[in-house]
């Protein structure tokens, strides 16, 4: 692991990179594909920087609806635990056993948690112009300025 640039920098860079030098002066598709990448280099910024604390709070949420289990170490065996458990959930959801109750109720606040969790990364603008989801408030990264469009 290196101290300096760390990965947050290093990705700031190169969205700082495309939207001052490239974007402005590239049109046509290649113009696009540089927003495209532009905006892809600010995701998986926000995707690195929240995703411990999504992780977790996904599997304390499944802890909660399917009872506690050992959380595996590291990301990529977190992240393969996390699929299997959702299975199991979705298994129940099946089953009819979400249907009503407290059960219900539980599986539908968590499952807003985790989409909330994951637009807040792949789409932070979605969050703040959506009625009745929470603003982006402290997202360190909000995307760069683009011209507003009118809907059609």
């Amino acid at each position: 692991m290196q101290d300096r640039p760390n990965y947050s920098e290093l990705l700031a860079a190169i969205e700082h990179f495309l939207h001052t030098e490239i974007v402005p002066n590239t049109e046509g598709a290649r113009g696009f594909h540089a927003r495209v990448a532009a905006n892809a280099v600010r995701t998986v910024r926000r995707e690195l920087e929240a995703e411990d604390g999504q992780l977790a709070r996904e599997w304390a949420g499944l802890d909660s609806l399917l009872g506690l289990a050992e959380q595996p170490l590291g990301r990529a065996a977190l992240r393969e635990g996390i699929a299997a458990r959702n299975a199991e959930l979705c298994a129940r959801i099946r089953l009819g056993d979400a249907d009503g109750g407290d059960f219900g109720e539980h599986v539908r606040e968590h499952v807003r948690r985790s989409v909330r969790d994951k637009i807040s990364v792949s789409n932070p603008d979605l969050l703040s112009r959506s009625a009745g989801w929470p603003g982006r408030a402290g997202d360190p990264h909000p995307p760069a300025s683009a011209p507003s469009r009118k809907a059609e």
